[in-house]
């Protein structure tokens, strides 16, 4: 398909507002939004001013009145809706561990702060889109809507879970603003791994620890029973749909030179297990006779969670002393690989770099998880750095620029692909 061009104004609109995009990220990095324990009222209120002085039609949105969000409509040419979806609250910092100000230092190309590339740059970029279509004289081809979020780093209620509470929020489609795009490489995330997070608990015989035969190790179990869930229910190769080929295949041509191409095909064919949390025993010289642990699961997109819920109790069943304590889990989900909204975001992504945009899975899992499942097609993709949640975070001018540049082509991308039939992207 032939690379939608941008309206004349709009393109106008970025070109010539570059400086105040920049201006933008940095006020946002201003304000301290770290979560927990996630006062975004403040930045909030900054956006939505922007939004009015703009003339852009917005909700304010708030179970939580220090945990406020945004949903502002810009409406298009047609009757479907395209959703740029950012968070406006970050992890923690110490900033002492910074060498420079995490609430918002440039130096160069380079914008330092907490968030700056989870996700304040995105947001930036998104307002920056909103404010082109609003104060220019362009009409999207479609309705556009932005969510500015809170409560996301947490996974809280507050944030995009109350917002869909709130209102009728089913967009066509979602565009969400994670910096997925490293070592020079680029990517739009079209599939997410489902999670099972288990609580295990140990008990054994307390003893002294200069005669250790006289108890039971409850620690010891416990690293026995994770070990065995490595070994048998880690190794056993898992029932993934085969639409999930083509993703897993360019999920491995993104990692080329950071992982090789079995490790990567492995991290999609086989589950992983990670021991995150152990915890037991009262004194050195002591045999425990407790200890308790969590573990990450994470399985592949397709694959039935309930039945690698099932096989998990029956790997760890009838091992004297461990049970399960409690269970969590979400399904993973995907976009196929081909959809109008994976196609029309890899061309915007191309456009911005010129480069190839791989349509990748990611290893974890957000928001777009659970977009998916409710019926909503969902993507993350956004310019950045491999620094989210690192000390010294930072982006570029360079990236933000990219950002804004993508996020507005791909309103007329998408709009190109989906036409004026069916309102699904299906």
């Amino acid at each position: 398909m032939t690379q939608q061009r941008l309206p004349d104004s709009v393109e106008r609109f970025l070109a010539e507002n570059r400086t105040n995009l920049v201006s933008t990220a940095e006020t946002l990095l201003s304000h301290d939004t770290a979560n927990p324990p996630g006062h975004t009222a403040t930045a909030v209120s900054w956006i939505a001013s922007r939004l009015e002085t703009a003339g852009v039609d917005f909700e304010r949105i708030a179970v939580d009145p220090e945990k406020p969000n945004l949903v502002a409509t810009l409406p298009g040419a047609s009757d479907r809706t395209l959703c740029f979806v950012g968070h406006v609250d970050t992890v923690p910092f110490d900033g002492t561990e910074w060498s420079r100000d995490p609430l918002g230092e440039r130096e160069g190309d380079r914008l330092y702060g907490r968030g700056a590339t989870d996700m304040k740059g995105a947001v930036a970029a998104m307002l920056q889109v909103a404010l082109a279509y609003a104060e220019s004289d362009a009409a999207p081809p479609v309705d556009l809507r932005f969510a500015f979020v809170s409560d996301e780093e947490t996974g809280g209620d507050a944030g995009l879970p109350s917002v869909r509470e709130a209102i009728e929020f089913a967009p066509d489609a979602c565009v969400i603003g994670e910096t997925i795009s490293r070592n020079g490489r680029f990517a739009v995330s079209i599939a997410d791994r489902g999670a099972i997070w288990l609580t295990l608990e140990a008990t054994g015989e307390a003893a002294h620890g200069s005669r250790p035969m006289l108890g039971v190790n409850a620690i010891d179990r416990l690293t026995a029973a994770v070990g065995r869930l490595k070994q048998e229910f880690g190794t056993r190769e898992l029932d993934v749909a085969p639409e999930m080929g083509p993703i897993v295949e360019e999920s491995v041509g993104f990692h080329e030179g950071e992982l090789d191409a079995e490790t990567v095909r492995d991290l999609f064919r086989y589950p992983t297990v990670n021991l995150g949390v152990i915890e037991g025993g009262s004194a050195v010289n002591a045999v425990p006779a407790s200890a308790r642990a969590e573990v990450d699961v994470r399985l592949t997109a397709t694959v039935e969670t309930r039945d690698a819920l099932g096989s998990i109790r029956r790997c760890l069943g009838g091992i004297e002393g461990i049970s399960v304590a409690d269970a969590s889990w979400s399904r993973g989900s995907y976009e196929p690989i081909d959809s109008p909204l994976v196609e029309a975001s890899a061309a915007a992504a191309g456009a911005a770099v010129d480069e190839r945009i791989y349509r990748r899975s990611a290893t974890g899992g957000g928001d777009a998880k659970d977009l998916r499942h409710d019926g909503i097609p969902t993507v993350e993709f956004g310019f950045g750095t491999d620094t989210a949640h690192a000390v010294d975070e930072y982006t570029t001018v360079d990236a933000l620029a990219r950002n804004a540049e993508a996020y507005a082509r791909l309103v007329g991308e998408y709009a190109a692909r989906v036409g004026d039939g069916d309102s699904t992207d299906r």
